[in-house]
């Protein structure tokens, strides 16, 4: 199974769900695309996806939103439970797309990003 956490309205997103569907997943997994947007994680399945991902919940946080400015995100007083939180509360600040397979995620910026997980 391949997820892909995916905003429609956004060019890389939509770039990467095209990579996969029609050059990468060659074996025609079956594929699950979360809007989200829509549905937000919980900051159990955030942590979940962090842990997959391997990097530092900061690197999963979209700084350019203007709502990151307006919360203070930049504080480095905050723990990761409060940036957990904080992308619950408002997706928007997720990084996307976000490509789950065999146990590994990563970040599809650029689409390319998610070549790694299909060889």
């Amino acid at each position: 199974m391949i997820t892909i956490y995916h905003n429609p309205r956004c060019s890389k997103s939509r770039a990467a769900v095209d990579l996969i569907t029609n050059s990468l997943n060659v074996a025609s997994e079956p594929i699950e695309i979360v809007e989200y947007l829509k549905h937000p994680l919980s900051p159990a399945q955030l942590k979940t996806l962090n842990a997959m991902l391997g990097c530092p919940v900061r690197e999963m946080l979209r700084n350019s939103e203007s709502v990151y400015e307006e919360l203070g995100l930049d504080r480095t007083d905050l723990s990761d439970d409060q940036l957990y939180e904080a992308i619950e509360k408002h997706p928007i600040l997720m990084q996307r797309p976000v490509v789950v397979r065999n146990g590994r995620a990563i970040i599809g910026r650029p689409p390319e990003n998610v070549e790694p997980l299909f060889i």
